[in-house]
C-alpha cells in the first residue's frame, strides 16, 4: 500500500503553506515527517487523509487519488490526527465500537477488530474505564486503535506521543514499530529521538519544502561536519595546556582541540578533525608513546538533533 506524493502545494489565502513536494512512501515502511512548527507537516497530512483538498499538485494512495476517489482513500486510511478527537463521556469499547459503525463493520467484524485492538493497543485493563477518566497515556492507545479499528493498510499518525511521560513513549514506539511490520505508517513528531528508533526513513520539511529524505543514518552521514572524538587520560603532568595540548593539536588532521575538564591526573578533551578523516589509531599511538592512560576514546556521531537543527534553522 504505498502513497505517492507528486507537486503537492497548498495555499491558505495568499499563504503558501507547502511549495511543490513530492515524495513515496512504500509498503510496510514507517516514515518520520519532520519539521518546525508551521513548517507544513500537519497540511500535507489532512491532504493526504482527504481532510483538505492540495491546491495543486496530485495525491494517491494505492493508485486511488484523494480529489477524485476520497472514499476509497478514506478507507484504507487510519488517521489520529495531533488533537485526539475523543469522546470523553464514552467508555473505551463504546467509542471503539462506534468507531467502527462508523467505518461501516458489520456486527461480527466489529468484535473480532474490538477485540484485537484491546490486545494491540494494551486497553484491557481499561476497556469498561470512560474516557474522560484516563491518563493522557491511555487517551493516545484508545486514539491508535480508533485509526486501526477497521484494519487499514495505513497509519497517519501526527504526534502521536506528544505529552507522554517517557515510559508511555517507549510503549507507544514499541506499539508503532509492532504495526509497521504489516502497515505503512508516516508519522510526525518533534521528539527526534523517537525516529531514530522508530522510522526507517525521514522527510524533513522546512517553509513547505523538503530539505532532506533518507534513512537517518544517510542524514547523519550526508549531514555532519567535522569529524569529533572524546578523549579521556590519565597523565602526570604540571600543565595540560602545554604538555598534552599541543602534542594532540600537532597531529596530523587534526583541526582543532577543546580542552574539556581536569580531576587530577584525569584529563578530557574533545578532538576534531575534518570529515571523513579517523584519528583515533593516531591519538592512540600518541599516548603510548606519551606514557599516557588511555581511560576512553569514543567517537561523537552526528544527531539527529543536529541535522534538523542545521536544516531548518532560520
Amino acid at each position: 500500500m504505498a502513497i505517492t506524493v507528486r507537486n503537492l502545494t497548498k495555499f491558505y489565502g495568499h499563504e503558501k503553506a507547502v511549495s511543490d513536494i513530492s515524495f513515496d512512501v512504500k509498503t510496510g515502511e514507517i516514515l518520520g515527517f519532520l519539521g518546525p512548527n508551521g513548517a507544513g507537516k500537519t497540511t500535507t497530512m489532512k491532504i493526504i487523509t482527504c481532510y483538505m483538498p492540495p491546491s495543486s499538485g496530485t495525491v494517491e494512495v494505492d493508485g486511488c487519488s484523494v480529489a477524485d476517489r476520497s472514499l476509497e482513500v478514506r478507507r484504507k486510511i487510519g488517521y489520529l490526527p495531533e488533537m485526539n478527537p475523543l469522546y470523553l463521556d464514552m467508555n473505551v469499547i463504546e467509542y471503539l465500537e462506534y468507531a467502527a459503525r462508523l467505518h461501516g463493520l458489520d456486527a461480527a467484524r466489529t468484535k473480532q477488530q474490538l477485540t484485537q485492538m484491546i490486545e494491540v493497543c494494551g486497553l484491557k485493563d481499561v476497556r469498561h474505564k470512560d474516557i474522560g477518566e484516563m491518563s493522557k497515556g491511555f487517551r493516545q492507545r484508545v486514539g491508535l486503535a480508533q485509526a486501526m479499528i477497521h484494519d487499514p493498510e495505513v497509519l497517519i499518525l501526527d504526534e502521536p506521543t506528544s505529552g507522554l511521560d517517557p515510559n508511555q513513549i517507549v510503549e507507544i514506539r514499541n506499539l508503532i514499530k509492532q504495526l509497521g511490520r504489516a502497515k505503512t505508517v508516516v508519522l510526525s513528531t518533534h521528539i527526534l529521538s523517537e525516529v531514530q528508533a522508530t522510522c526507517d526513513r525521514v522527510i524533513i520539511i522546512n517553509d513547505g519544502t523538503i530539505v532532506a529524505d533518507g534513512t537517518p543514518s544517510e542524514l547523519q552521514q550526508k549531514f555532519h561536519g567535522s569529524e569529533s572524538v572524546n578523549l579521556e587520560l590519565k597523565a602526570a603532568v604540571s600543565n595540560a595546556m602545554t604538555d598534552i595540548f599541543p602534542k594532540i593539536r600537532a597531529l596530523p588532521g587534526v583541526e582543532s582541540v577543546e580542552y574539556g575538564s581536569v580531576d587530577g591526573e584525569i584529563h578530557r578533551f574533545s578532538v576534531f578533525s575534518a570529515r571523513g578523516v579517523d584519528i583515533r589509531e593516531a591519538l592512540f599511538k600518541l599516548a603510548v608513546s606519551e606514557k599516557w592512560v588511555l581511560l576512553e576514546m569514543s567517537q561523537k556521531a552526528t544527531s539527529l538533533e543536529e541535522v534538523f537543527h542545521k536544516l531548518t534553522q532560520a
